[in-house]
């Protein structure tokens, strides 16, 4: 294609901060995409925007590069190359890359076709089901960040998604039982906030998750987004809901207990971000029957992955495309990921968009997981993507454990 004209505008994510949308024109009809950003976000994240926010890079796109990419022939992925050239990720900030590109592919046609044609499954839903933590601005709110369901035994992504929100609907009736106050407060990723402990969410989950799995007739599973690093004070692991400080050790004998008593299917982000050592120990200990799943950890960062190799950290992880601004950067992790044999989940950010990239991109790579939430605009279209797409090919399930 020649693209004829590249235009950048600001939007607003869901929770109405500044984002960026790129639009792409060419000699085959346009194309735009947006990217999301997170709350939760790891240290080693590329920088989203530059210190002069988004208009800066509105500007940049608008008042440079437009000019530049004009007349230009793209064909394939790896004319992203010819793209990256120009930008300096490091002082530009990697959303606006990340828009551009997207929109760039998906100019060519389906994304997921565009990266991978003969893509043969479509993942499996994790849904946020109740939260906390930075997902939400509230006194007495969960510590731990997302309680979350998924199922590795649902013959169709659709099924997969009718069962999360079957539970989703019957934890909500159940709430003001263990919450008196609660008034169906959301957190960002539109889950249930309430105000109890862990182990009453947990406890909670488990019993809806058994009912649902009879009425479906496949296992529904619990998971759960420790984000650890949101409430590690260099030290401890500071609790407020209850108030209580834990150990290292404390903390990874409390994450063993609720993996046994609960059987986690899914846990992420159990310890801080630079504590390599515990993830190991948990893997070593659990990854046989639980994934143990790299975000902060990692942060979709090729570095970080190969020392997380390395060490035996995990063995699964989180794929965010705009922790790392790059797809091409994307790729290279991705690829290593499935080489060394480690469950990929294709993730949204709270601060979310309307665009369905991330259920292309879960497709083409063949991750078995897509993490999207349960409700809410931004996570229903991009559920309703995949089952669009799972109507056009062969899908092939691939279980995991």
């Amino acid at each position: 294609m020649i693209i004829k004209r590249v235009v950048a505008k600001k939007i607003y994510n869901s929770r109405r901060e500044d984002t960026i949308k790129v639009f792409v024109k060419s000699d085959k009809g346009t194309s735009e995409a947006s990217v999301p950003a997170g709350a939760s976000v790891g240290k080693h994240e590329v920088m989203a925007f530059p210190k002069e926010g988004v208009n800066s890079s509105v500007d940049l796109i608008n008042k440079n590069l437009s000019n530049e990419l004009k007349g230009f022939e793209f064909n394939e992925f790896n004319d992203l190359k010819k793209i990256e050239i120009h930008w300096n990720i490091e002082k530009e900030g990697g959303n606006s890359l990340l828009a551009l590109e997207l929109a760039l592919l998906k100019n060519l046609g389906p994304l997921w076709k565009v990266l991978n044609k003969d893509a043969k499954q479509v993942p499996r839903p994790v849904g946020n089901c109740i939260g906390g933590g930075m997902h939400i601005k509230k006194e007495g709110v969960l510590d731990i960040q997302e309680f979350l369901l998924l199922s590795l035994t649902a013959s169709s992504f659709n099924d997969a998604v009718s069962a999360n929100e079957r539970a989703y609907n019957l934890i909500r009736k159940q709430l003001r039982k263990l919450d008196p106050k609660f008034n169906y407060e959301m957190t960002d990723e539109g889950a249930w906030a309430p105000n109890i402990t862990n182990i009453q969410a947990l406890d909670l989950l488990k019993k809806v998750v058994n009912k649902v799995s009879d009425e479906f007739g496949f296992k529904l599973r619990i998971g759960v987004d420790v984000a650890a690093s949101s409430f590690f004070d260099g030290k401890n692991y500071v609790y407020k809901n209850p108030a209580q400080k834990l150990s290292p050790k404390e903390h990874f004998d409390f994450i063993s207990n609720i993996i046994e008593k609960y059987n986690l299917l899914y846990v992420e982000d159990p310890f801080h971000e630079e504590d390599f050592k515990s993830f190991a120990k948990l893997t070593k200990k659990y990854g046989k029957k639980c994934m143990i799943v790299g975000d902060d950890l990692t942060t979709t960062n090729l570095v970080r992955l190969k020392k997380a190799i390395k060490e035996k950290a995990i063995n699964a992880i989180i794929l965010k495309p705009n922790q790392i601004g790059s797809l091409l950067e994307f790729d290279k992790v991705v690829k290593l990921a499935k080489e060394k044999k480690l469950h990929c989940i294709v993730s949204h950010r709270s601060g979310d968009t309307l665009d369905t990239s991330i259920s292309h991109l879960a497709v083409a790579y063949g991750a078995p997981l897509l993490k999207c939430g349960i409700y809410g605009k931004e996570r229903e279209i991009k559920l309703q993507e995949v089952k669009k797409i799972e109507k056009q090919i062969k899908n092939s399930w691939l279980l995991l454990f």
